[in-house]
């Protein structure tokens, strides 16, 4: 399969070893002097690693590669003890992978294992929740759905027209099925609320992101994110709907400048609506 994944510049590689604590998942060992990307099955391509050389030897790609394997990738961190365990999940975590993330939890209650986020996992989900189970809000669980009915019913009742979850953008993953090859649908929080058509005549058959480009912190995340979903998931199309006022622009530059870095080409239109719910501009940009 074609994916992003690190690759090494030999040449530039000075053996320092910066790079090996901060690939907890073991992608990376010191052989003959040199840092090596030992299989592709252990990078998932999230890039943990750039930035911590001295040489910019580290770079991402897209090529054929394996597939990343969450349970060859536990198995190597088990074998460094707790505190790498951690890292590992909060890795996935932070970047949004909630199936992976969901395998890792469930490696380690198949093998016994304590998961040592298990306190901060039961703490976000209210307690309660017996050891070894998912260890994530069960809010953010990704699946896919369908609605039994596609029109609105004599009474003027419309079904919604979300056929997936999560959709806000820290807790969707562009691996996801829903978003392969899909028509992309990247919302600021407030167009849902301000446009009364906004399930029927923009949702529909689309697949949702939603984020806010003035309240949501780690902002650089969602510009991976939108990188990946023109590379990897290969989206058709990207509609980004944002408010009138001036915070609200911040999803589209966002958009954009994800969409200059991506090495594909993705048509992305704008739609700007007003803060009564009328469309103010409709644009492919």
């Amino acid at each position: 399969m074609k994916r992003k994944i690190i690759t090494i510049d030999e040449d530039k590689c000075t053996g320092c070893g910066l790079c090996i604590p901060n690939c907890p998942e073991g992608a990376i060992q010191m052989i003959d002097n040199k840092a090596r990307l030992i299989s592709d099955l252990f990078c998932d391509g999230l890039g943990a690693c750039l930035g911590h050389c001295p040489e910019g030897a580290i770079t991402l790609e897209e090529r054929e590669a394996e597939p990343y394997e969450e349970k060859k990738v536990m198995e190597n961190i088990v074998k460094q003890g707790p505190n790498v365990i951690k890292a590992h999940l909060l890795h996935l975590k932070d970047h949004g992978e909630q199936d992976f993330l969901r395998q890792a939890v469930e490696f380690l209650r198949d093998k016994g294992i304590e998961n040592p986020m298990l306190t901060e996992m039961n703490a976000t989900m209210g307690g309660g929740k017996p050891h070894g189970a998912f260890g994530g809000c069960p809010g953010s669980r990704s699946m896919t759905f369908e609605s039994s009915a596609q029109e609105g019913d004599a009474d003027g009742h419309r079904p919604s027209q979300l056929k997936h979850w999560p959709v806000q953008m820290h807790l969707a993953s562009p691996r996801a099925p829903q978003y392969q090859g899909a028509d992309v649908l990247l919302a600021a929080d407030c167009v849902a609320h301000a446009l009364g058509d906004f399930h029927k005549d923009w949702l529909k058959g689309k697949a949702l992101m939603i984020a806010c480009p003035k309240l949501d912190s780690n902002q650089e995340v969602y510009h991976e994110k939108i990188k990946a979903l023109i590379d990897d998931a290969k989206i058709n199309t990207l509609t980004v709907m944002i408010m009138e006022v001036p915070c609200c622009s911040g999803l589209l530059a966002l958009a954009k400048r994800a969409a200059a870095e991506a090495e594909r080409k993705t048509p992305i239109k704008c739609v700007v609506v007003g803060i009564q719910g009328n469309i103010l501009k409709e644009e492919w940009v």
